[in-house]
């Protein structure tokens, strides 16, 4: 939860900020917003800031690219090593671009960490060697995320039961940390928050847990219709990248092995993306935001001119 002290501060520029799980709209509710305030969009969705992989992220179509002005969609390739550091030094840069000229932003994803980043900061956290990160992924790659996972909670107890267990990317970074300071990853972990110039407002998406399900099974089925295999064959080279960590190719890459069936790779992206979905919706509760119907676009539009400060 923001503390009341954040939720108070007051700017004459806002940002509005649209979040929730995957399939509940957040796309299109972003561009509405814009297209309303006639600004621009900000992604801080991790997952779709890579240019190859378009189709398994449900990356914003060239119609809906093409309806406002999008930032940090398809900026990297997937072999580039890009963090939340980074992102928070490139999405404030743009803001503060957007916010010479136009007195509101929309910022939009389901990386609930990249959103709270950008609105309140990350803590620092020590560099880590290049040989120490090229060691953990070498173990990752030979031991899996098992392994890392016990070395997480036998060295740090305390952000074990924190991390998300499915997110390779989020292990590994703790483990290097580890590794590199002898210090556990939770101790570098203030949590301070960090004045912006702009206030944030934050508009959720939700929708009954079997809707939401049977939109995610849908959006699968979509996918593979869309290319989703031939998309993740062309990558298949680049899968020990972090980018491609991800669900949706990792099941596409274990079919190409001979492990599972295309049915059986199509079923699993199917559940982990329910799981994920689960997990976003975890974040996003604990968040200070205000829930709508993904179709309730009049009551979205309302808060957000209600939360608005205009000159």
């Amino acid at each position: 939860m923001i503390p009341e002290r954040q939720t108070a501060f007051m700017s004459q520029k806002t940002l509005l900020v649209v979040g929730g799980p995957t399939a509940s709209g957040k796309t299109a509710a972003a561009i509405a917003l814009a297209q309303h305030f006639g600004t621009e969009i900000v992604s801080a969705d991790a997952r779709q800031f890579y240019r190859q992989m378009s189709i398994g992220t449900a990356k914003p179509s060239p119609e809906e690219l093409a309806a406002v002005p999008h930032h940090l969609v398809g900026h990297l390739d997937v072999w580039q090593s890009y963090h939340v550091g980074a992102f928070e030094q490139d999405a404030l840069a743009i803001l503060s671009r957007i916010f010479q000229t136009k007195d509101v932003a929309v910022a939009v994803g389901g990386s609930g960490l990249y959103l709270r980043t950008l609105c309140y900061g990350i803590d620092e956290i020590p560099a880590v060697p290049a040989q120490i990160r090229s060691h953990v992924e070498a173990v990752f790659r030979a031991k899996g995320l098992p392994f890392l996972l016990a070395e997480l909670q036998q060295y740090d107890a305390v952000y074990y039961q924190q991390v998300d267990k499915a997110n390779p990317a989020r292990v590994k970074r703790a483990v290097e940390v580890i590794y590199a300071t002898g210090k556990p990853y939770s101790a570098f972990r203030k949590n301070q928050l960090v004045a912006r110039p702009f206030r944030s407002v934050w508009i959720g998406l939700s929708l009954p847990r079997e809707e939401l399900y049977c939109r995610i099974n849908r959006r699968v089925e979509l996918m593979m219709q869309q290319g989703l295999e031939q998309e993740a064959r062309s990558l298949l080279p680049y899968r020990h990248y972090n980018a491609l960590q991800t669900v949706g190719y990792t099941e596409l890459f274990d079919y190409f092995d001979g492990k599972i069936t295309l049915s059986q790779a199509v079923a699993l992206i199917q559940q982990h993306t329910r799981n994920y979905a689960k997990r976003q919706l975890t974040w996003f509760r604990r968040e200070n935001m205000q829930w709508f119907a993904p179709t309730d676009w009049r009551g979205i539009i309302d808060y957000a001119e209600q939360h608005c400060c205009f000159k």
